[in-house]
């Protein structure tokens, strides 16, 4: 990373395996559905599009019960919790066996709860300051991504080179491409991706399958 970057700590090896997953993704899906019945639709169809790594967020109704569902019929899959801002929300997503956690903000509460379980989190933030001290524990979430747009992930990347930083946030699927070409560890894509319709025929237009 440059000198001018924070200092990367130590990164668990447990950690660094659920990245490698999320690199390998590429795409990440966001499932912030109405509740846990379509989640667990939204989570078969992704499934059976072949994408294996999926954000289920606290903000749906039964979110633990779909990530424990999940797990259980989809166990291939490498499925985290998101918008885990609380201490109390990172242990129900531990105990419902999230493999990795999400916030759209720094929150050491979080990262001080989810210490010692193996359980990454990915930190998110708008600012150089925010994103490149984020990106120190592993992987950082640019968000919102789509007010900075590409150009301003490469600037971020510029300085830092060897940031891994996931971009979500207002991101359509045909954007996905540039933000990849760019430099992006991954892309976090919602409502674009999830919406009606031929999951695997959307991604396989943006990732050539």
């Amino acid at each position: 990373m440059s000198p001018h970057a924070p200092a990367a700590v130590r990164v668990p090896a447990a950690a660094e395996a659920v990245f490698a997953r999320i690199r390998q993704a590429r795409i990440v899906p966001v499932v912030r559905v109405r509740n846990a019945a379509v989640a667990l639709g939204l989570v078969d169809r992704l499934a059976a599009a072949g994408l294996d790594v999926i954000e289920i967020t606290t903000t749906i109704d039964g979110w633990d019960d779909v990530l424990r569902t999940t797990a259980d019929t989809h166990p291939d899959i490498c499925a985290g919790a998101g918008t885990v801002t609380t201490p109390r929300l990172a242990r129900q997503a531990a105990a419902a066996g999230a493999r990795f956690c999400v916030s759209p903000c720094l929150v050491p509460a979080v990262r001080a709860e989810l210490s010692g379980t193996g359980i990454p989190l990915i930190e998110g933030g708008a600012t150089p300051t925010e994103v490149l001290g984020a990106a120190q524990h592993g992987v950082a979430k640019l968000f919102p991504a789509h007010l900075g747009g590409v150009a301003y992930l490469r600037s971020l990347l510029a300085v830092a080179p060897e940031a891994r930083i996931m971009p979500t946030g207002g991101i359509p699927l045909s954007e996905v491409g540039g933000w990849l070409d760019a430099g992006a560890f991954a892309v976090g894509v919602g409502s674009d991706l999830t919406a009606p319709g031929d999951i695997t025929a959307r991604v396989g237009e943006v990732l050539g399958r």
